[in-house]
């Protein structure tokens, strides 16, 4: 029997035919503790705060499968990208040079006689390294606003990340280099795809160039959907994709690439909960075997960028599946799925937008055009128009401003529009809304609103992207919206609600090992005796409309523009 090095490198061949699957890292022995990770992130623990030699301030809670970055005014080490030459400093590498052999020796030794390959490992990829410095959505703005900085700061970290490489390939001699970078969401990618090939696309061929010129595989890991860019992916040079996640349609991609790429993953962190069950991990394990085993260069693992789930009893009902799995390779083989789900054809160009018209019978029409273009000097000259021929403030806000994210929303659903594009329409909306906000007041002098809601990540999680684009939807629905922020406590939802009197309470969470906190969101609702007068929102990543059904909460959905919908449905039909 093969190796598991053999398999793996089986694998990456474009007809390479490996004799049984591997069972997740099988074939990697990770290597961890060279001197530039350790000098970049040896005070990285679980369940501390750090900061990482960047100034970046990470947050590593207990139970999460990874750290991430905390960003407030008082802590952005990038703030402004227009000035960031005087707030970026690079990491000097060159004070890593001490403890390579030691490290290259124990390491080659455990991988060869566990018959792996030495995989060295590079996390924080280019992409992430900008949001890490500036924050998430103040990146993904500053690609349309401030392109020329966003270039000269990708081409900083793009000559750090060539340098680092360098002095790991060196030091280590690995086999594989395993790199980091989160292109996406579950769903859809962060941006357009051709704004990830203008920004991003030729620094990583020069990464992933230099990697394969040295005679090293290149595995990029990204638990992301990327089917748009993932024929990019193989031309500038990546080798095995990890964390492939199951909406990625895994048999369609491996039917549409024909062995260029190795998709690892398949098994998605929504069984990695404490309450997973023997019998649910496996067979979710081997419906995921069964769909993408017969397909070829497939590797069955958990989506993380690392080895381990963050419950250990998960991996081992997992490694078990694939090893019964391999035990009846001689039956007859799964028939894969017919059609694919997705479409890998380049999307059609959407039809110019109308010119704006300066008649008050198209101003609105115009106001929603501008708005889903993010263009604020126009959105604001338009409003400013519109109530000077006197159109009703809240005819400029439902037939102008709302119905242009509501069309945004739309296009965002169907991955025709992309978090930038949502940020920089609710900056409009915002700046518009300021503007009426006088001439939409009521007898009390208060905003006229459909209704209320609270909304935050809960507690233990402090990943909020998801949760400011629904605010953000929220907002420009009509809907007064009180942000909570991230890490709230259940007993904090619950008195926001009172306080304020919300028609609506949102959850949001990205870990499973968080979902649970929505649970005692409901329970404590009910204790509360607000439970019949308010809805219980939730959504993020983990959750579906089961776990949703099982918590007796009142609404899930998949996406921001969705849930703006079904609030504002909700809202106005109360008795559904």
């Amino acid at each position: 029997m093969s190796t598991p090095k053999g398999i793996f490198l089986e694998l990456i061949k474009p007809d390479g035919q490996p004799e049984r699957q591997l069972c997740q890292y099988e074939a990697l022995h990770m290597c961890l503790t060279d001197p530039i990770n350790t000098y970049l992130r040896g005070n990285r623990k679980r369940g501390t705060v750090s900061k990482d030699r960047w100034g970046t301030t990470i947050s590593f809670p207990e139970d999460a499968p990874g750290p991430i970055p905390v960003h407030t005014p008082e802590l952005t080490v990038c703030p402004d990208v227009t000035h960031w030459k005087d707030t970026v400093h690079v990491p000097d590498l060159s004070v890593c040079s001490e403890g390579w052999e030691e490290c290259r020796t124990r390491s080659r030794a455990a991988a060869d006689a566990e018959g792996k390959l030495l995989a060295g490992f590079m996390g924080t990829g280019i992409f992430e390294q900008c949001h890490f410095l500036m924050g998430f959505e103040d990146t993904l703005t500053a690609l349309y606003e401030h392109p020329d900085e966003m270039h000269e700061l990708i081409e900083t970290i793009t000559q750090y990340r060539l340098d680092y490489v360098r002095r790991l390939i060196d030091g280590l001699q690995p086999d594989v280099i395993f790199s980091h970078d989160d292109w996406g969401t579950k769903n859809a990618l962060f941006m357009k795809p051709d704004m990830w090939r203008a920004f991003f696309k030729e620094p990583y061929r020069r990464f992933y160039g230099y990697i394969r010129s040295r005679g090293c595989i290149a595995v990029h890991h990204a638990d992301s959907y990327l089917v748009p860019i993932v024929d990019d992916m193989a031309e500038i040079g990546i080798q095995v994709w990890q964390g492939v996640l199951p909406e990625n349609d895994i048999p369609a991609l491996q039917r549409h690439l024909g062995g260029k790429l190795v998709l690892m993953g398949g098994i998605g962190a929504a069984i990695d909960r404490s309450d997973a069950t023997p019998e649910e991990i496996r067979s979710y394990t081997e419906d995921t075997l069964c769909a993408c085993a017969p397909g070829g260069h497939f590797i069955p693992s958990i989506t993380y960028g690392l080895p381990g789930a963050v419950y250990p009893h998960i991996d081992r009902y997992i490694d078990e599946t694939i090893d019964a799995y391999n035990a009846r390779l001689h039956l007859p083989t799964f028939n894969l799925p017919p059609v694919p789900r997705r479409s890998f054809a380049p999307q059609k160009a959407r039809t110019a937008a109308p010119k704006v018209e300066t008649e008050a019978g198209d101003i609105l029409s115009a106001l929603a055009g501008v708005l889903k273009r993010g263009q604020q000097k126009k959105v604001l000259a338009l409003t400013e128009q519109a109530l000077s021929l006197g159109i009703d403030a809240q005819a400029i806000l439902s037939g102008g401003l709302i119905r242009g994210m509501n069309q945004l929303g739309e296009d965002f659903s169907a991955s025709r529009a992309f978090v930038p594009e949502m940020l920089m329409a609710a900056r409009c909306m915002a700046a518009a809304t300021a503007l009426l906000k006088p001439h939409m007041v009521d007898a009390h002098g208060a905003r006229q609103t459909i209704g209320s809601a609270c909304i935050g990540t809960v507690r233990g999680d402090m990943h909020d992207i998801g949760k400011n684009l629904v605010k953000i939807m929220l907002e420009g629905s009509n809907i007064q919206v009180y942000d909570l922020g991230a890490d709230v406590p259940p007993e904090e939802f619950i008195h926001a609600a009172r306080e304020h009197h919300c028609d609506i309470i949102a959850c949001s969470a990205l870990l499973t090992t968080t979902m649970q906190q929505m649970r005692q969101v409901v329970d404590l609702a009910r204790e509360a005796g607000i439970r019949d007068r308010v809805c219980i929102m939730v959504g993020g990543a983990p959750i579906s409309q089961s776990f949703c059904d099982e918590i007796h909460a009142d609404l899930y959905t998949p996406d921001a523009a969705s849930a703006a919908r079904a609030a504002v449905d909700r809202l106005t039909h109360p008795a559904k």
